[in-house]
């Protein structure tokens, strides 16, 4: 029996409720499921401030009471276009889908001749990493945007004070 498998990339900056959201969408139709953690050699940024080791734990932690079949891979940014479609491939166990938002991303799985399906947000304005990490620099609650687990990793990690810490100026 051949397993359809599909492949879902991010940069999960945190982990949220909509990508929670996506990933029991796609698990409907698959057998298992790739979750790229892209950007993954960034870290200890604004933008990217989670280790691509303390995004793994998010995901792994937020899906361990499912019944998804999964695999967290981290895929670090080449600056290579033309040839990341095969950097990625090398990298996962084959998969029949790819799953993004992101244009770029699309564009190259289909000139590679995979298939992409474009996933519907959830509640995008709501469950977006830099909505979550701006209520974090604020301090504002961000907690329930996130699942309980993603919670206990980011503080564990002091999570929050590293984005604060990283946030500010030098001057």
């Amino acid at each position: 029996m051949q397993l359809k498998r599909a492949f879902y990339i991010g940069r999960f900056q945190p982990f949220h409720n909509g990508h929670y959201s996506v990933i029991n969408n796609i698990e409907k139709e698959f057998d298992e499921l790739i979750i790229g953690i892209g950007s993954a050699q960034r870290s200890h940024e604004v933008a990217d401030p989670f280790t691509a080791g303390e995004r793994i734990m998010m995901i792994r932690h937020s899906l361990e009471d499912t019944d998804i079949l999964h695999y967290a891979v981290p895929i670090d940014d080449i600056q290579q276009n033309s040839v990341w479609v095969s950097y990625v491939t090398s990298r996962t166990p084959p998969f029949d889908v790819v799953y993004s938002n992101n244009p770029l991303i699309l564009q190259l799985f289909e000139e590679a001749g995979i298939e992409t399906r474009t996933p519907p947000m959830f509640h995008r304005q709501k469950y977006s990493g830099t909505e979550i990490r701006k209520l974090m620099l604020e301090g504002e609650d961000w907690r329930k945007l996130v699942p309980g687990p993603v919670v206990d990793v980011i503080d564990e990690i002091d999570g929050v004070e590293r984005l604060r810490n990283i946030s500010r100026s030098d001057a």
